[in-house]
């Protein structure tokens, strides 16, 4: 039986992936107004204009506006 080849190395950089794209894809650009955050309710990554708070078990929370669904059906309204 032949042993795996081993896709990734550890370079003397300490980098590990040639191939992976570097960074995050949650980068917080200049303006604060434009990076992103999670919705405590769906748990998805949203621009923060597009955030509302909401009192959840006795703390303001970071959730979608006006709701998750309807901010997902106006976003696939607009992309198709």
């Amino acid at each position: 039986m032949a042993k795996a080849e081993t896709k990734t190395t550890v370079l003397a950089d300490g980098l590990r992936y040639k191939s992976k794209v570097s960074g995050s894809p949650f980068v917080a650009s200049a303006s604060f107004g434009a990076a992103t955050m999670s919705c405590f309710l769906c748990g998805k990554h949203r621009p923060r204009s597009l955030m509302g708070t909401r009192k959840v078990l006795g703390k303001s929370q970071a959730v979608c506006a006006p709701s998750c669904k309807a901010l997902d059906e106006a976003l696939a309204k607009a992309a198709g």
